[in-house]
């Protein structure tokens, strides 16, 4: 594809090369805060592994504690009961009922010296899980304090990167009024090359091929190319193909 304009081709040459060297700053700021990306990441995801693990032995503490805090509720209502079958004996009168009441007290004795041992080992349990979960909690906040710098300097770098970006796009965007002002087809062009596959929109006309892709362009094309007067686009990748003056 080629379309000719006369004497504006070398005009229209200036301002799309200016126009693709604003996008070139662009491109490579844009390019400078990707690079920060995969440090932020591996960033979070240290600190990430280490909440998880906070996370699962938070979870194992409170598992750990409902357990303690149910066998505490059994041995309470054990010792109600038996303090009621003491004070039944009490009244008992009958040799019979009195010895089928202390059989129960000795088998609920029984039962909660049993409960009562689990208990402590529950309590010794959830003690020690408690450490362990307080350490972990502690190596996040220390992984988060060893990071801070370097996330200070990460965000300082991000955000004079966004102040240089948002100049480049003002300048960027200077550059494409220029043209939208003069030949609107011709940036409607440039804009729609932009978005395929290509880095940039324009290459130098190399030798007898397309600088992008290397494709052969026919003689006649080659020679208004370089007399000035046409722009031309390549037939096998199409960006536009011009000759630096």
């Amino acid at each position: 594809m080629s379309f000719e304009q006369g004497g504006a081709v070398h005009s229209d040459l200036e301002r799309l090369l200016v126009l693709q060297e604003a996008d070139k700053v662009v491109m490579g700021i844009e390019d400078e805060l990707k690079t920060l990306e995969p440090e932020i990441a591996s960033l979070d995801e240290s600190v990430e592994k280490l909440e998880t693990e906070h996370g699962r032995l938070q979870a194992n503490l409170e598992n750990a504690s409902g357990k303690r805090n149910e066998l505490e509720s059994n041995i309470e209502t054990y010792r109600v009961m038996q303090e009621r079958r003491r004070q039944k004996l009490e009244w008992v009168r009958g040799a019979k009922e009195a010895s089928a009441l202390m059989a129960e007290i000795d088998l609920a004795r029984s039962v909660l010296a049993k409960e009562e041992a689990e208990w402590i080992r529950s309590a010794d349990q959830v003690q020690e899980v408690e450490l362990v979960t307080e350490e972990a909690k502690q190596r996040v906040a220390n992984e988060q304090v060893e990071q801070a710098p370097r996330r200070e300097e990460i965000a300082k770098t991000q955000a004079e990167c966004e102040v240089r970006l948002e100049e480049a796009r003002a300048k960027r965007q200077e550059a494409a009024d220029e043209i939208k002002n003069t030949t609107r087809p011709l940036l409607a062009l440039y804009d729609r090359i932009r978005s395929g596959r290509a880095p940039l929109a324009m290459y130098e006309l190399h030798s007898d091929a397309c600088g992008h892709c290397y494709t052969a362009v026919s003689m006649h094309l080659r020679q208004q190319i370089r007399r000035g007067d046409t722009f031309s686009t390549c037939e096998a990748c199409g960006v536009l193909i011009y000759l630096s003056q």
